[in-house]
């Protein structure tokens, strides 16, 4: 194609894919810095105007400007991943980048709620437009992660197994790294604006894991393995949800909070010993090494 002749050889519509979902991960982590900070409501209840101008005044309101900027080109990363799956041949690529795009207005018409009207409520930020704001942002980034692992099938180096295996070890690594960041250890580890960043990253990216592993389990016959892999996602997500002040933080959410992490480590304990106990046999087949 024509345009492949201005494209570097390394360029490639995965990697494209792959960076935006990362970008998308780094905004979100802005994004919960910025609220965490009161810098949402620095550029005077404006947008998208900042202290009745384009440029912050103060250091606040440069930290809101920022994430704006940021949220803007990875707006444009995302359309452009949407438009460039147009050219792929998968349908499930294009449905999964498209649906991204269609999501984009939405959350941008909820971010500047919360840093216009919702800021002008008495108690500032509230549950709903938080829960609400997460949550789209949460499926912009479930459909990217899922575009990336359609543009990548077909192009693994490694069987099923060995990727599952891969991912399994990659959540259990991440789900102590959650737990450090999250509310659950706030009396050891303050959960200060940096705390709440790092939170939602290491979360988001256990969740795009599990995402990962689940879909992997579900194109092969190792599918008995989503038993484990969809509860946990599932928890996974709820924790996410605990960790944005989107309910009041008492004892008792805290050890429901510790069960849900407690649950997701035996699930994923569990699936990684399953997967571990069996062998390949053949291309897309494995069986258990104890026989079944």
């Amino acid at each position: 194609m024509a345009t492949a002749r201005f494209r570097p050889a390394w360029l490639t519509f995965r990697r494209f894919a792959a960076f935006t979902a990362g970008l998308t991960v780094f905004l979100i982590m802005l994004g919960v810095y910025t609220a965490a900070t009161g810098s949402g409501l620095a550029c005077s209840a404006q947008w998208p105007l900042c202290d009745n101008g384009l440029l912050p005044q103060t250091v606040p309101s440069f930290v809101e400007w920022f994430h704006r900027l940021v949220a803007m080109i990875a707006g444009f990363f995302i359309l452009g991943t949407a438009l460039w799956a147009w050219r792929t041949p998968d349908p499930r690529t294009r449905t999964a980048a498209t649906l991204a795009v269609v999501l984009l207005p939405l959350q941008i018409s909820i971010g500047a709620v919360t840093v216009t009207l919702n800021g002008m409520l008495p108690s500032g930020y509230s549950p709903p437009t938080q829960a609400a704001h997460l949550l789209v942002a949460l499926a912009i980034f479930t459909l990217l992660v899922f575009a990336v692992l359609f543009a990548y099938e077909g192009r693994y180096r490694a069987d099923a197994l060995s990727r599952v295996r891969g991912g399994l070890l990659v959540s259990l690594a991440l789900l102590p790294l959650s737990a450090l960041f999250s509310r659950v250890t706030s009396a050891v580890l303050p959960y200060s604006p940096a705390a709440q960043a790092a939170f939602i990253g290491s979360s988001l990216v256990l969740f795009a894991a599990l995402v990962a592993v689940t879909h992997w389990v579900g194109g092969s016959n190792l599918a008995t393995l989503r038993a484990a892999t969809l509860p946990a996602l599932g928890l996974v997500f709820v924790h996410l949800l605990l960790g944005r002040d989107l309910v009041f933080y008492t004892p008792t959410m805290r050890l429901l909070n510790v069960g849900l992490l407690v649950a997701t480590g035996a699930l994923l304990v569990g699936a990684a010993w399953l997967a571990y106990r069996r062998s390949d046999v053949g291309p897309g087949r494995a069986s258990y090494a104890s026989g079944d």
